[in-house]
């Protein structure tokens, strides 16, 4: 469990914050027990409002893109997590918390949020990846009349379009979280990531090239003690005991 803990700032993306989820994902990364990532926000206010604005006022005007290069970056290596990783989405979530959700497999909001990708109202785009996550999503028309409008839209209607898999009760958002990464969890820690991989890699490319790519990735299974605990465990009616090698 991952929680951007600002809640006096409604977990604004400050560069401290920042430099804390990138150590915390490096420090994920490097642990082999780990199959599944939730993340979300301290609070039921905001799962993040995105970048700190007050700390980008006294900025110049390249400070502030080095700051946003390097909110895409995190942003960036949350999506290149070798796992699974769901976005819990317990509060507002708008321009770079939401992008942050885009760079998560799989996004669970509470039924009372609203996100939005809002920073053409503030006469600046989404650069943390929204313009490019967003449309492969939810569709380039959804898309555009999103980040063009600067809309804020709710739980129940970002469902409707794709933008999240799940919507429920504030008070089950985590409980649905957490059961939803115990069910990944049981299966096959090189599966899912080459399922990961499969997916991720071969979205961006034509059907044929796909195909290729999740061949590879299959091939990845094939040679592993897990591929053959899954059958035995098959044969014998039990529960897999999956080690990750």
């Amino acid at each position: 469990m991952v929680t951007l803990n600002r809640p006096e700032a409604a977990n604004a993306m400050s560069k401290k914050l920042l430099q804390e989820l990138q150590a915390t994902v490096h420090t994920i990364e490097q642990d082999p027990t780990v199959t599944c990532t939730v993340i979300t926000g301290a609070g039921q206010k905001a799962f993040c409002a995105g970048a700190d604005l007050k700390e980008r006022s006294g900025m110049s005007n390249q400070e502030v893109i080095h700051a946003v290069e390097y909110i895409g970056k995190t942003v960036t290596m949350v999506e290149n997590m070798s796992m699974p990783v769901i976005s819990a989405i317990n509060g507002v979530a708008f321009g770079g918390g939401l992008e942050l959700a885009l760079a998560s497999d799989i996004r669970i909001a509470a039924n009372h949020v609203n996100m939005g990708l809002t920073e053409t109202s503030l006469a600046i785009i989404p650069g943390a990846g929204g313009t490019q996550r967003l449309p492969r999503l939810i569709g380039i028309g959804q898309a555009k009349r999103l980040i063009y409008s600067a809309q804020r839209i709710n739980a129940n209607e970002a469902l409707a379009i794709g933008l999240v898999e799940e919507v429920v009760k504030s008070s089950e958002l985590m409980n649905s979280a957490l059961q939803l990464a115990r069910a990944i969890s049981k299966n096959g820690p090189i599966a899912l990531k080459q399922a990961k991989t499969a997916i991720n890699k071969g979205v961006q490319t034509d059907i044929t090239t796909g195909l290729m790519l999740e061949n590879l990735a299959y091939q990845q299974t094939i040679p592993t003690h897990d591929r053959l605990e899954g059958l035995q465990a098959f044969r014998e009616k039990r529960t897999p005991n999956y080690k990750g090698n």
